[in-house]
């Protein structure tokens, strides 16, 4: 009499962590939702150009690819954008005010391209690798695109120069790659969890950046307290939903249609605050640098040395501390581990949160890269899958040499194709890899068996 039964007690202490996501969640999405209805973050939508036929399509039901192109805040008139897709063709010209716009025949997903060669001259990209957009059109009517161009001039060269450039871009691209594919190799290896909702970790961390840098708030503080809160994510993950399911024993196909609901519910929830548009984060670092014959903007070379910085953190948190010792013990034999006296449940949660804060930064960096949308994270999220498959499922180190492996070779592939293309490219070279070596680069044969 008076004490509560074991039901009781289970359900209250599966309800607190359950009340923690919904309330991280919840703040996370007011704050995103306060900035975004501010008027001084209020996008201001392009009108559409003219189709040439007349009556052709309704005003109302027009769905259109747009944008502004400035220069020290100065718009820039007459740089062309083609747009294609879904053998849709056409080229927007911008204005005096800088704004062009091309209204494209329904839902679907379009290439926005800048045209380098109609910026005047002294006026350049500030990042000439992030001169192409993928646009996917339907969730809202009209998507804005925006290219960044500053003073500078456009260079040209020879095909070694080239090769060279788009090594360094994909250096770069590599980089911040690899510190989402540890973040799914970490806990691959550690539960067998096929995390599909591990691209919604990336965007979380870059909507989340763009709204503290919105506000106006230092630079490094946004960073910091984004991955804190990218961190206590993937903690609450575990919390509400993996821990409980590894105690009733579910088994891992369940758990990954469990994953891939997380991914759908939080993406949309992306949406719908966040709306279809693509967002630069403003940083206040316009400068380009300069090597050789390769311009790459001062904000890719500062996140080239985070993410290196951070590798390197990581490596030695695996190698050197106890609780990394831990960690590659129970990701080769959870059980042999915990017989010798290993808390498996308490390094399964650390690896949540290294997982979500690593996640997040690379969402930060990517942001910074390619800019912020609802969705970017599932749009490279087979990209993640293929770099930890490549380099061998549950090796960091094989994620890393992994993600390197397709950040090159996607960004030096669109030398002979189309830029679109360049992923499919990465995934063949995947397909390719494991027709003669199936464990990956750095992975370990298995007997079957």
């Amino acid at each position: 009499m008076g004490h509560s039964s074991p039901t009781a007690t289970r359900s209250r202490t599966l309800a607190r962590p359950a009340v923690l996501l919904v309330s991280l969640l919840a703040s996370a999405i007011a704050v995103l939702s306060l900035v975004l209805a501010s008027p001084a973050h209020a996008q201001t939508t392009p009108s559409p150009t003219p189709s040439g036929s007349p009556g052709a399509v309704d005003v109302a039901t027009q769905f259109t690819i747009g944008g502004i192109i400035q220069s020290e805040g100065e718009p820039v008139e007459g740089v062309e954008i083609s747009v294609e897709g879904s053998g849709f063709s056409e080229v927007g010209t911008t204005g005096a005010d800088g704004r062009w716009s091309v209204a494209v025949p329904g839902p679907g997903t379009y290439t926005a391209e800048l045209n380098v060669e109609s910026l005047p001259d002294g006026v350049a990209p500030r990042d000439p690798d992030n001169v192409t957009r993928e646009v996917t059109v339907g969730t809202t009517n009209t998507v804005n695109v925006l290219f960044p161009t500053g003073e500078g001039t456009v260079a040209t060269g020879s095909i070694w120069d080239t090769l060279f450039s788009r090594f360094i871009y994909g250096l770069n691209f590599g980089l911040l790659l690899a510190l989402a594919a540890i973040g799914i190799s970490l806990i691959f290896g550690t539960t067998g969890v096929n995390n599909f909702a591990h691209g919604e970790m990336l965007t979380f961390g870059a909507i989340i950046f763009y709204v503290f840098t919105s506000l106006g708030w230092n630079l490094l503080l946004a960073v910091l307290l984004t991955v804190a809160l990218s961190a206590a994510l993937g903690w609450t993950q575990d919390a509400v939903l993996f821990k409980p399911l590894r105690k009733r024993g579910v088994g891992l196909v369940q758990v990954l249609i469990v994953t891939i609901g997380l991914s759908i519910v939080l993406r949309y929830l992306y949406l719908y605050f966040f709306d279809g548009g693509t967002r630069n984060i403003d940083t206040g670092i316009t400068d380009n640098v300069t090597i050789g014959p390769v311009t790459i903007t001062l904000t890719s070379l500062i996140s080239m040395g985070v993410s290196v910085v951070m590798l390197a953190a990581v490596a030695y948190f695996l190698t050197r501390t106890r609780i990394g010792k831990a960690t590659r013990a129970v990701s080769d034999n959870a059980s042999l581990a915990a017989a010798s006296g290993i808390n498996v449940d308490r390094v399964i949660r650390i690896v949540w949160v290294l997982a979500g804060a690593l996640t997040g930064l690379s969402g930060v960096l990517y942001g910074l890269y390619r800019g912020v949308t609802w969705d970017m994270g599932f749009a490279i999220l087979l990209l993640l899958f293929a770099a930890v498959t490549l380099g061998g499922l549950g090796s960091a180190f094989g994620a890393l040499v992994g993600s390197l492996i397709i950040g090159i070779i996607t960004e030096m592939s669109t030398i002979v194709i189309p830029p679109d293309l360049r992923y499919a490219v990465a995934l063949i070279v995947l397909i390719g890899v494991l027709l003669f070596r199936p464990q990956g680069v750095l992975g370990r044969k298995e007997r079957i068996g």
